[in-house]
């Protein structure tokens, strides 16, 4: 037995599903993430303690923040990233809440620079990747005290990065953009087939998006 094997039979499950944000002012904080349009959970008080429960559109992970809640400094939580398949979608509804958000930007390989750090450094490159490669555009915002957010476009997974069997989307948004993706794809399938109409478009389709989720070769 493998040592992979043995890792997946011994494991048990740990789902993170709590991140702890730290505030000066709770009811301020509750309001701006409210705004964002996130789902308040909680909000539970006594004399001594405050805790508010927050989790963003299609997150298996919630927010939390309050009142001796954490002993952080406010605005220290920096880094916090939500993952989205439509960047641009995603940015325009934030500006449409009044949330103020960075361009989308992107990196060009040059990895130090005087911008705010992200996953590939601090030099931030306007506009998005131009290759629109999965995983390379963002954009960024904070909540008033300073905790910083940002926004990454992911549409297809690194290989081993989820159950190659398994095909699901957060949210209803996903699904229409692995949609659009997939029929773009195909009319490119049905012009290398002589431009004939794929009657069997629906495996097709079924298949490209299985595959582009696993982060496997698209079907030929």
């Amino acid at each position: 037995m493998s040592t992979d094997e043995v890792r997946s039979k011994d494991s048990v499950d740990m789902k993170f599903e709590i991140a702890v944000i730290p505030v000066s002012d709770v009811d301020r904080a509750k309001e701006f993430y409210g705004r964002l349009g996130w789902r308040l959970d909680a909000d539970y008080a006594t004399d001594d303690f405050r805790v508010i429960q927050f989790t963003p559109p299609g997150s298996g992970c919630s927010i939390i923040f309050g009142k001796n809640v954490t002993a952080a400094a406010p605005g220290s939580s920096q880094g916090l990233y939500l993952i989205v398949s439509d960047i641009a979608a995603a940015r325009q509804e934030l500006l449409g809440r009044g949330v103020q958000v960075s361009e989308v930007f992107h990196n060009e390989g040059v990895y130090v620079g005087s911008d705010e750090p992200y996953l590939f450094g601090r030099l931030r490159v306007s506009g998005p990747d131009p290759e629109h490669r999965s995983y390379r555009s963002f954009a960024s915002f904070s909540d008033p005290d300073g905790n910083g957010w940002l926004f990454q476009e992911i549409t297809s997974r690194l290989p081993g990065r989820i159950d190659s069997a398994a095909t699901s989307f957060a949210s209803t948004n996903d699904l229409a953009s692995a949609l659009r993706r997939a029929e773009a794809a195909h009319g490119e399938h049905e012009k290398r087939a002589g431009g004939q109409r794929d009657e069997n478009w629906p495996d097709w389709y079924a298949d490209y998006m299985a595959r582009e989720q696993a982060g496997k070769e698209p079907p030929q």
